[in-house]
């Protein structure tokens, strides 16, 4: 993973931004669009969610522990 801590810091902070767009954007699909939209988006968007955590951020933290926020486990 990414050895450069300033590095690593910047794409923890990005893909932590990026949850947190996917997240609302899930809010955003279930006000406005059908329950099956909505289902199936948010499917969606907790396949790339979890792709986020398992394949960029857990690898990252475990190089860089000291970057891990608290409230994720």
């Amino acid at each position: 993973m990414i050895e450069n801590k300033e590095i690593a810091a910047k794409i923890s902070e990005l893909m932590l931004n990026i949850g947190k767009e996917l997240n609302e954007s899930v809010f955003l699909v279930q006000e406005q669009c059908s329950e099956s939209e909505f289902f199936n988006y948010q499917k969606q968007v907790g396949i790339i969610m979890g792709n986020i955590l398992l394949d960029i951020l857990n690898p990252l933290y475990e190089k860089h522990t000291d970057l891990k926020p608290r409230d994720l486990k």
